[in-house]
């Protein structure tokens, strides 16, 4: 259903039968690794006009996995890692095994 980088692979379809019958599809819920789970490959230093896109690409060769580096950083708001100039971000790659 979801490719395998996607942050909803693996992740479980459940469904839910309503009162009327009607038969709903959701994914179950995904749980964040705790952060530091992940095998760290870099830290990055924000600079003026980072992205997490442009930052993915360059570190993942993927601007779409965004989503790790939130889980590394324990964000859930992506925009917000890149506000602070300075800060440091973790780029890890999951435990092995964990897409």
């Amino acid at each position: 259903m979801f490719a395998v980088t996607s942050r909803y692979y693996g992740i479980e379809t459940a469904r839910h039968v309503t009162p009327d019958g009607r038969e709903i599809a959701f994914l179950r819920r995904r749980f964040v690794p705790p952060p530091g789970e992940g095998a760290l490959i870099a830290e990055h230093a924000v600079v003026q006009g980072d992205r997490l896109d442009n930052i993915t690409a360059r570190y993942m060769g993927d601007p779409e996995q965004f989503w790790r580096v939130c889980d590394g950083n324990n964000a859930m708001q992506p925009q917000e890692l890149s506000d602070t100039i300075g800060r440091l971000l973790r780029i890890q790659f999951p435990q092995s095994g964990a897409i």
